[in-house]
């Protein structure tokens, strides 16, 4: 018997039109550290990825971000995604937990040039990043929970 999706149609589609969301890595002291991100889903069960782009960083190389040192230590992630509107009964949001890695350029070269396809498409800021240089974060889906996003009825 085949189990149910992670994501219902509804918390799909409220995601897939999100422009933003926020990750939360746990810092090495137990502190959840956060940081607004870019990102696609794809999938089922479903992948999100997030890029590790060319805006301005305190370091250049990917690898000592404290995102990406965070998840090398404890892969655990959550991803939050909200819409907030001053008609509070527009207001929604979904909680991802997951756990992280990274896809490297290279290793993997199918899923990581086909994310950053995505990535372009979804955001045409990218055009002009070396995405395809970096790695990217890639967050397996394991638990959803929402609020104020109804069930569609098919």
């Amino acid at each position: 018997m085949p189990s149910e999706p992670i994501l219902s149609p509804a918390q799909r589609t409220f995601l897939g039109s999100a422009r933003r969301a926020v990750l939360a890595t746990i810092a090495p002291d137990g502190h959840p550290r956060l940081v607004p991100i870019c990102f696609v889903v794809s999938g089922e069960p479903p992948i999100l990825y997030t890029p590790i782009d060319d805006k301005p960083k305190r370091t250049e190389d990917p690898r000592a971000l404290a995102r990406v040192r965070d998840i090398a230590t404890d892969p655990r992630v959550t991803v939050l995604v909200d819409r907030w509107d001053e008609d509070w009964t527009q207001l929604a949001w979904l909680r991802s937990d997951g756990r992280a890695s990274l896809i490297h350029p290279g290793i993997g070269a199918r899923e990581h040039s086909e994310t950053v396809t995505a990535l372009r498409a979804r955001y045409p800021q990218y055009a002009t990043h070396r995405l395809e240089e970096r790695p990217l974060i890639r967050i397996s889906l394991e638990r959803v929970v929402s609020w104020g996003i109804p069930d569609q009825k098919d």
